[in-house]
């Protein structure tokens, strides 16, 4: 089904032919290469200062976003900067605070000139994908699913900060990624669908890190098979292989999309040159591709359903004991064994939302495999979320809404809340089906730590329907008989032209923001002293830590414009003891006992790890550890650029060591810290006291020179100010 080859490959009369040696001028043939160099301002292939065209922002990031270039001389927007309005749209959590954010967006949009789509119009990256992606075009996003590679642009999801450089006309600095050619061939399966390949690539490329920083570069026969809304739902699920960004060969079929959608200048035709060269590949046969389920806790925890249904009891069974795990010592029980009966699997829930699920082919396929079955079974329930207004009213158009509720289905607005725990919440050891972007523990709203746990698997929205037209049972859409004809979609841009404020390029510094009383500015960082001393206050030791874990998502959505509100909740799944730690490091004593200069020593709390960072782009991460005291993180390695970038960007260091044998309270000293930064050191020697003293060598991959004064100043905000 999936194929990896470690080595470079040339892309040579339309096929992959394996490389002897790297070919410099030839890795100029891509259309990463070709679409990073036009948007490069360093005059260096190999160092990158990157200008976007384009910026964009959902709810719950976008205030801080603004409030942070605000403090560090935000004059306009001068790039086009979209203000989606799809994560915090509940606004009845938190009273008011929702739609004061919403209304803050509303302001900012008309004071300093972007646009602004109101909550539940559409999902921010279906709304990118209609109205703003075009070809060789390149958009940076602060959420991680910023894909829009099947649509031409190189798009990338990345923390906060980095959307505040972009706004205060700074680059964004990354070396020039490597290069990887998925190579597409076959044509799929009737009831195979989008996330039966993106589930299939992530199981190949997670663990292994094959993909990891690099850019996809989607090529191939096979693609001209898929449709647009397969392209763009394999597309965003890039994110969960590690991938920096993606990027697809363009055809007719694209053309036809953005004729669509009213945007035909949008497009051009754009392939790799004939002999390009990619530094690794991925050869991905369609037709072998089988419908495919995730199991807890991650996508790529990934298995075809047949394999899955053949031997539930032995997986169903690692992920109880894994999910166990999560449950503090006597409290609760965590089972999915029990969901076997009679021989099948049975779920309570499924769920067809946001940017990879909610697009109208899912929903029109899942209608028609329902067909006139309605949902026979109490215990299960269907929610469907088209991801735009537009999307739902073609479905309306097309019957497929009214048949989903008559066979039992509720149809939602366009929201992203059961992608990140903020609705459809599943029961106490309830197991839900969603073709949603990720799985991660407690990612579904659960709060372990009170002794609620439940879990979620991916699938596809056609196996979805299946299950659910079979009562719930686990099903593949392979097993059944449905008709493949879906009505063609007809896109609407009144339903736009009505509701978002277009400003683009019209700033008017007479508005005023409007402020609700959660909104808050952010707490002042010190910057960086000659010496370091950190407290240890937390040590994570699973493989792999998510940056839902250490800032949880759903429950915290309605706090995310307050710093101070939004830090009490850092860490709360993993150890609920760490907030109170860091408090006590950060507003106690210096600790003189040990025999330090405090004038001349820095002193904060410092966070280690395993591999902290997978998954969302979500700054408060790295944000709420800087607001309680955190200096630092200590890992073995960091599961993602964005977060290390976040670290960065927030003033603290992100530090290597190959052991995280640590404990809690004890200290760290690092000495000429400050004078190592600035001369781009790699090796720190640190003295660890307490229990067991020992001398240790940290480490630290190179830094830029801006990456280096960010850290010296003590954050973004204080190096803006000079």
């Amino acid at each position: 089904m999936i194929k990896l080859i470690e080595k470079g490959v040339f892309f040579k009369d339309g096929k992959l032919v394996r490389a002897k040696s790297k070919d410099e001028q030839a890795a100029k043939g891509t259309l990463a290469y070709k679409i990073l160099s036009a948007h490069n301002l360093s005059g260096n292939d190999k160092k990158l200062n990157v200008k976007f065209d384009e910026i964009t922002s959902h709810d719950i990031t976008y205030v801080g976003i603004i409030q942070t270039a605000k403090a560090s001389g935000l004059d306009k927007f001068p790039i086009p900067y979209t203000l989606t309005n799809c994560h915090n749209s509940l606004c009845a959590v938190g009273g008011t605070i929702n739609e004061d954010d919403h209304v803050f967006g509303l302001s900012a949009a008309k004071k300093y000139g972007g646009a602004f789509v109101p909550p539940h119009l559409a999902v921010i990256h279906q709304y990118m994908r209609e109205m703003r992606a075009f070809c060789g075009g390149m958009i940076l996003g602060s959420d991680s699913h910023t894909r829009y590679g099947a649509l031409g642009t190189l798009a990338v999801g990345e923390g906060g900060p980095e959307l505040v450089k972009q706004l205060l006309n700074r680059t964004y600095d990354v070396d020039m990624p490597e290069v990887v050619a998925v190579y597409l061939k076959g044509r799929l399966r009737k009831g195979v669908g989008p996330h039966d390949v993106a589930l299939a690539l992530v199981k190949a490329t997670f663990k292994n890190g094959f993909v990891k920083n690099r850019v996809l570069e989607f090529i191939g026969n096979g693609v001209k098979t898929l449709s647009m809304d397969f392209r763009n739902g394999i597309d965003v699920m890039t994110t969960e292989t590690t991938c920096l960004s993606s990027v697809w060969v363009t055809d007719e079929k694209t053309k036809k999309y953005y004729e669509q959608h009213g945007r035909v200048s949008a497009y051009k035709e754009m392939s790799p040159d004939n002999g390009a060269y990619y530094d690794r590949g991925i050869v991905i046969d369609l037709s072998k591709v089988e419908p495919m389920i995730a199991l807890p806790f991650h996508p790529s925890n990934a298995y075809t359903i047949k394999d899955f249904l053949s031997r539930p009891y032995e997986l169903l069974k690692e992920a109880e004991e894994a999910g166990q795990k999560l449950l503090p010592e006597g409290k609760g029980t965590f089972k999915l064994t029990d969901k076997i009966k009679d021989g099948k699997v049975y779920v309570e829930q499924g769920v067809i939302a946001g940017c990879a699920g909610g697009m109208y082919e899912n929903i029109a396929a899942a209608s028609e495999i329902l067909g006139d079955t309605a949902i026979d079974n109490n215990d299960f329930t269907l929610d469907v979320y088209p991801s735009s207004q537009p999307v739902y009213k073609g479905l309306v158009e097309g019957g497929y809404i009214g048949k989903l509720m008559d066979n039992g289905a509720v149809i939602k607005t366009a929201f992203c809340g059961p992608c990140f725990g903020a609705g459809d919440v599943p029961q106490n050891n309830g197991l839900s089906i969603r073709h949603t972007t990720r799985n991660f523990e407690s990612r579904e709203g659960s709060k372990p730590a009170n002794g609620q746990l439940s879990a979620v698997a991916l699938m596809d929205a056609r196996s979805i329907a299946a299950t659910a037209k079979n009562g719930g049972a686990i099903t593949s859409a392979m097993d059944m008989e449905y008709s493949e004809k879906i009505r063609k979609y007809r896109f609407e841009n009144k339903i736009y032209k009505a509701r978002v404020f277009n400003g683009v390029g019209n700033a008017d510094n007479k508005n005023e923001l409007v402020y609700g009383p959660n909104i808050a500015d952010w707490p002042k960082m010190q910057p960086l002293k000659d010496n370091l001393l950190l407290k240890v206050v937390s040590v994570l030791n699973d493989p792999v830590t998510t940056t839902d874990e250490l800032i949880p998502s759903g429950e915290t959505s309605s706090y995310r414009s307050n710093p101070l509100k939004l830090a009490e909740f850092a860490l709360s799944r993993k150890d609920p003891l760490y907030v109170g730690r860091a408090k006590a490091v950060r507003d106690g004593a210096f600790p003189t006992e040990l025999g330090l200069n405090e004038e001349n020593t820095s002193y904060g709390s410092v966070v280690c790890s395993v591999k902290p960072g997978d998954g969302s782009a979500r700054e408060q991460a790295a944000s709420c550890q800087r607001v309680l005291g955190g200096v630092a993180n200590i890992a073995k390695e960091y599961a993602t650029k964005r977060y290390r970038s976040n670290l960065i960007n927030w003033g603290m260091l992100p530090f290597l060591f190959d052991k995280n044998d640590f404990k809690v309270d004890e200290y760290i000293y690092v000495e000429n810290v400050k004078e190592k930064i600035a001369n781009g050191a790699k090796e720190f020697t640190a003295k660890v006291i307490g229990d067991n003293p020992r001398e240790i060598v940290l480490k630290m991959d190179a830094l830029t020179d801006a990456e280096k004064q960010i850290i010296l100043k003590g954050c973004l905000i204080n190096y803006y100010k000079g």
